[in-house]
């Protein structure tokens, strides 16, 4: 699994939330009761052979207004691990393409993942002569919001226990007791702010990965969420059970590639066992 992966995964579960979370004015428009499509297909083809860069995640959402003013818009969302000088320039560039293939409104987004400067450019401006074009759009940064930790805590938005890891992930870097110790607090605040199971799993699984730690002190943290889960009597198999489960097929499987099919699941059961 990787950064993309989670934040597509997120995206795609939790899109009303994501939207009322970064960028509240444009989702206040959003009729959400209405259903919205992905368009990740024909994203790919339109960025197919692209020569503007990597992007960490992509989007675009086919949604309708509140107002009935058009049948849809399209909603284009990139998320970028650094902000990085020729990305307005980018962002411009896909606005167009997808703007000239649908011939609707089309409503770009940013999310810079990483610290950077407050003062990150959202504007694409060229001007010679008689000729200007200036392309503006809604850019956040996640680094905005370490002083608003209060607030994060309040929230039950699936989003603000991920920029919270976010946070900590960058805070902790440097002191492992630290991180395992912000590890273990993002994840049962996961139980106190009441999320579904399905909820606690999918972001369990985005801290887990984001929060790395060595091996002894990942140990730790299974085992005290373990013992966390089993005290708050959670039904069927727990959450750091079943992404211990996963981990242990994922290393086994890689293993049976090499070893035989057979070697790799069982190790795959023995790993998934030691996490337990």
């Amino acid at each position: 699994m990787h950064q993309d992966t989670v934040w597509k995964e997120a995206i795609i579960t939790y899109f009303p939330h994501f939207l009322s979370f970064f960028f509240p004015d444009i989702a206040s428009h959003i009729d959400f009761n209405k259903k919205f499509h992905f368009l990740d297909k024909e994203l790919q083809k339109i960025s197919k052979n692209s020569k503007i860069g990597k992007r960490l995640a992509d989007l675009l959402v086919k949604v309708s207004l509140k107002n009935g003013s058009k049948q849809f818009i399209l909603i284009h969302t990139e998320i970028q691990t650094h902000f990085k000088k020729d990305f307005p320039k980018r962002m411009f560039i896909y606005n167009y393409r997808i703007l000239d293939k649908y011939d609707t409104d089309v409503i770009s987004l940013a999310i810079i993942i990483n610290p950077t400067k407050s003062d990150a450019i959202n504007i694409y401006h060229k001007k010679f002569e008689g000729f200007e074009l200036k392309f503006q759009f809604p850019i956040a940064l996640i680094s905005d919001f370490k002083d608003k930790w209060h607030l994060l805590e309040k929230s039950n938005n699936p989003f603000a226990i991920i920029v919270m890891t976010h946070i900590k992930d960058w805070e902790t870097k440097k002191d492992l007791n630290q991180r395992l110790l912000s590890k273990i607090s993002l994840v049962k605040k996961l139980y106190s702010k009441g999320f579904s199971k399905n909820d606690i799993f999918l972001l369990y699984k985005f801290i887990d990965y984001l929060i790395d730690l060595p091996d002894n002190l990942n140990k730790d943290f299974h085992q005290e969420i373990i013992r966390y889960e089993e005290e708050k009597k959670m039904p069927f198999i727990t959450t750091a059970e079943k992404i211990g489960i996963e981990k242990g097929l994922q290393q086994g499987l890689k293993q049976g590639r090499e070893e035989g099919i057979r070697q790799g699941l069982l190790k795959a059961i023995e790993l998934g066992l030691e996490l337990k």
